[in-house]
């Protein structure tokens, strides 16, 4: 069950009262990486050896996911900073640079808003955003959503049918079959049914309500930081970049091509290549006005 990643590293890290996994290698300036649902940190099994060429790369178990800790609560996306913020402090990397893929990304953008002087670059791929304006409108067209914020109903019929159900849902948001191999959803399946497991990634979404009140905060003060928006040109690759501009005021980004949900899956190469070309030049920051360019990658 255990995945491994030939020249990482992990470990339990103690933070905010629990223990998450992080997997570690490279070298250079860190980076940290936030999975999404149903994954682990095995999303970026892909990306990540691209990326220690050049970085040190840090990915996480979120809270309630793989072989992190699942308490009873803390699941707002405020709380799971905390989680992400205080496993860099301790690997002893004070400043850091973060990409997060969908609830990852909903919880990169507070980690950012709270820890301003420690996050220098956010990145975010394909997910709609706690506090964006067109939150609640697309959200109602997200079956999901409202399933998975049900109390113990999910839990209920989830259990025993992992395999089917992560099976469907990740099948439901690919483009390209031919670039997943579906070993992978034996890893993400296994990692769902420890105990606790299905139940804490569930409770993600329960927290949305306060998420989004919360980023309307986050909003009043606008990151001012390189922000790179990518999503699958079939998902929320279009809209990536006009939603985190209403978060931060220097955004590039756009669509990665033949593509949809799951990104980091289905083009590792491509996500690989803009976060690396985003981190060595982002230090020179366009101006608020030419931010916000969409072109498919």
């Amino acid at each position: 069950m255990i995945a491994a990643l030939k020249g990482f590293t992990q470990q339990l890290v103690p933070v905010n009262g629990i223990r998450i996994n992080a997997v570690t290698g490279g070298s250079g300036p860190p980076i940290l990486l936030l999975h999404g649902w149903p994954e682990t940190w095995w999303e970026w099994h892909g990306v990540m050896p691209l990326l220690a060429e050049n970085f040190g790369v840090v990915a996480i178990d979120l809270r309630g996911a793989g072989f992190s800790d699942c308490p009873q609560g803390g699941y707002d996306k405020a709380t799971m900073a905390r989680d992400a913020h205080e496993v860099m402090i301790a690997l002893g990397h004070e400043r850091y640079a973060v990409c997060g893929h969908d609830i990852g990304g909903m919880v990169a953008v507070p980690l950012a808003a709270i820890y301003r002087e420690s996050v220098t670059h956010l990145a975010v791929l394909d997910v709609p955003l706690p506090g964006w304006t067109r939150w609640e409108a697309t959200i109602a067209k997200l079956w999901h959503f409202g399933f998975h914020m049900n109390r113990d109903l999910p839990e209920c019929l989830i259990h025993g049918r992992e395999h089917e159900y992560v099976a469907a849902f990740m099948a439901e948001r690919f483009y390209d079959h031919s670039t997943f191999d579906p070993a992978n959803i034996d890893i993400y399946v296994k990692a769902m049914a420890l105990p606790g497991r299905t139940r804490g990634g569930l409770e993600w979404y329960r927290t949305l309500g306060a998420d989004h009140a919360a980023a309307l905060d986050y909003k009043r003060r606008p990151l001012d930081i390189p922000v790179l928006g990518l999503g699958g040109d079939q998902r929320f690759g279009p809209q990536m970049v006009s939603m985190l501009e209403e978060f931060a005021t220097h955004v590039t980004g756009g669509s990665i091509a033949r593509c949809s949900h799951y990104v980091a899956d289905e083009r590792p190469e491509e996500v690989a290549a803009a976060l690396i070309a985003f981190l060595k030049t982002s230090r020179n920051i366009a101006p608020a006005s030419s931010a916000g360019r969409s072109e498919k990658i």
